[in-house]
């Protein structure tokens, strides 16, 4: 993996918009253990890892950090979290201890599949917070502006969006302005979190294209030297008057 593709790991970028993020916690994993993550585990195999050597070993130097995290931790590796755990689904991906966090990692097959593509070098950990859906927001940073701005969880229309999209697009073109030069090159995709005091952090960084999904947005075929503005999910639409259905 070349230098600008590195970037996009959190450990890498990190260094650069730290004062734009989550206070973040890295330990570095051994190649074997590496190995280990790669091969994907249920959960017998993976309370098997726990009581091998290096689960030991490892749970032990997950302890450090996690000790200086108050209450629960979010743990992670360096380009995706395992979202498709039953602990992400029911805890938000809220861990307590060094042996919850590891457990949960080993059954991911997205985390299986990072560490078999060479992309794993660190578990990350970040405080947990609750995350508003509606806050999350996809930026598409073209030629170091904004050029368009997404809602992020297409799962449903927020209404309250309507009365701050114009806001909210305000705050992000002039936090890209004010970090652009941080970054390693010119066009990416950023996602981030506006906060409740209007603060927007920084929660991954994509690479332009390619498999990175263009959420609202649709498709990279377009002119993105052209503003889009932001874009939400429109409203149900109502339906009105007499409606037969016929079988």
């Amino acid at each position: 993996m070349g230098k600008i593709e590195k970037f996009f790991r959190t450990p890498q970028w990190y260094a650069d918009l730290s004062a734009y993020t989550w206070d973040t916690k890295f330990v570095k994993l051994r190649d074997d253990v590496i190995s280990a993550m790669a091969t994907g585990m249920d959960e017998e195999k993976a309370q098997e890892f726990l009581y091998s050597a290096a689960g030991k070993e490892l749970m032990n130097e997950l302890s450090i950090p996690m000790g200086d995290i108050p209450g629960n931790a979010f743990a992670f590796v360096d380009v995706c979290a395992p979202t498709d755990t039953e602990r992400f689904a029911s805890k938000g991906g809220a861990v307590y201890s060094p042996r919850s966090a590891l457990f949960y990692l080993l059954q991911s097959k997205k985390v299986a599949a990072a560490a078999a593509a060479g992309d794993v070098e660190y578990i990350c950990l970040r405080p947990f917070r609750k995350i508003t859906h509606a806050r999350e927001f996809r930026l598409f940073i073209y030629e170091g502006g904004l050029s368009a701005m997404s809602q992020y969880h297409l799962i449903r229309h927020y209404r309250r969006l309507e009365g701050v999209k114009k806001e909210y697009w305000n705050l992000a073109e002039a936090f890209v302005r004010n970090v652009a030069w941080h970054l390693p090159v010119k066009s990416l995709v950023m996602d981030i979190y506006i906060t409740s005091g209007n603060d927007i952090l920084v929660v991954d960084l994509n690479p332009w294209g390619g498999d990175t999904d263009p959420l609202l947005l649709r498709t990279w075929e377009r002119d993105w030297s052209v503003p889009a503005g932001i874009q939400l999910m429109a409203p149900p639409t109502a339906v009105t008057g007499d409606v037969k259905v016929s079988f």
